[in-house]
């Protein structure tokens, strides 16, 4: 049984948009990832980082990849959760992997991108709606989310400048709003 909200996009494309911005003005102004990426270091003395982070990106492949996440996986959890849920989970599940960040990043190392929040959406699909059929480059055939969300954990682990701990704690922010919310909705069949 599969049951879907009446759905807005207003939210996934407000926040694409504010990200896609916030990118111009870093490649016109290259020092602005100091002033908004959080660097655990200097958090103390600028806490908007932990927010703000969230929307600035290092290179058009980054962008480009955590936004089309967003819009796919945010798409899908909207129908689910609605739009505040929705924003709820993206903000705490940054602020989460930011926090992760801050205890395990290197410390003068600015920790930038959504990925944490994109990977708190994920976590909550995988545990609402795991069997979700995925594709995942290169390979041919569908994946379960759940299987997806996993694999893309696991293999940020392994690859340089890739800040693990920020997906990891929005993983897991992730997977903790998706059993409170399946707990209290109406089971989803995928």
């Amino acid at each position: 049984m599969r049951s879907y909200r009446p759905v807005s996009l207003n939210a996934i494309w407000f926040l694409i948009a504010v990200n896609v911005l916030i990118f111009v003005v870093t490649l016109v102004r290259p020092d602005a990832i100091y002033l908004l990426g959080l660097t655990p270091a200097f958090f103390p003395r600028q806490p908007w980082t932990i927010i703000t982070n969230l929307f600035v990106h290092g290179s058009f492949t980054h962008i480009f990849c955590n936004m089309i996440s967003l819009y796919f996986l945010g798409s899908f959890l909207i129908r689910l959760v609605g739009e505040r849920k929705f924003l709820v989970i993206y903000f705490f599940g940054g602020i989460a992997g930011n926090i992760l960040y801050i205890w395990l990043g290197s410390p003068f190392i600015p920790g930038i991108g959504a990925s944490g929040a994109i990977f708190a959406l994920g976590g909550t699909l995988a545990i609402m709606a795991p069997r979700l059929p995925v594709f995942v480059f290169p390979i041919p055939l569908p994946m379960p989310l759940w299987a997806a969300m996993t694999l893309f954990l696991i293999i940020s682990f392994f690859l340089r400048g890739i800040a693990w701990q920020a997906h990891l704690g929005g993983f897991l922010l992730g997977l903790v709003a998706g059993r409170f919310f399946k707990k209290r909705s109406q089971t989803y069949y995928f």
